[in-house]
């Protein structure tokens, strides 16, 4: 079974939404029409996994922005946790912070997970690539960090045409 809802599905509008980032600047969907949008959740800052995949994001960003992308990430954490993540990996790029989980709700992220026989409600790691118009273009489900970056650059270079 599922751990989670249901995403919204590829050509559908994306859900809409306004966050904040690690410095308090707004970010919202109806801002990024326009541009492809990657829109990336993880659960938690500062972890090995996402470590891993905001470095990689961190490291494709010139090649992101000369598709014509914008990347954010968004986990539950707080805009001081942001702040710390994004200074000690200089993340070149948006972390959102969702405290209450809103926007992971939304796009149906937001799931019970399972470590050491415990359960517990969090973010799961799913990515979203958003089209120019504001349809979800692409679902990525249960990402592994290591080459997500350059997995999804070639997405949105295989969709541009």
């Amino acid at each position: 079974m599922s751990p989670f809802k249901s995403f919204p599905p590829v050509g559908s509008e994306a859900p809409a939404f306004s966050m904040r980032d690690a410095a308090g600047g707004e970010h919202s969907t109806a801002a990024a029409r326009g541009k492809w949008l990657v829109l990336y959740f993880y659960p938690k800052d500062d972890t090995p996994g996402c470590t891993i995949e905001a470095c990689e994001f961190r490291d494709s960003e010139t090649a992101l922005q000369a598709a014509g992308a914008l990347v954010w990430g968004v986990s539950p954490d707080d805009q001081s946790s942001k702040a710390a993540f994004r200074d000690k990996f200089s993340l070149n790029f948006p972390i959102l912070s969702d405290l209450d989980h809103q926007v992971a709700e939304a796009y149906g992220v937001w799931g019970e997970k399972q470590m050491m026989g415990k359960s517990f409600m969090s973010t799961h790691r799913v990515t979203f690539l958003i089209n120019p118009a504001g349809q979800v273009a692409k679902v990525w489900e249960s990402v592994t960090p290591t080459g997500h970056a350059a997995e999804v650059l070639a997405e949105i270079t295989s969709q541009r045409g």
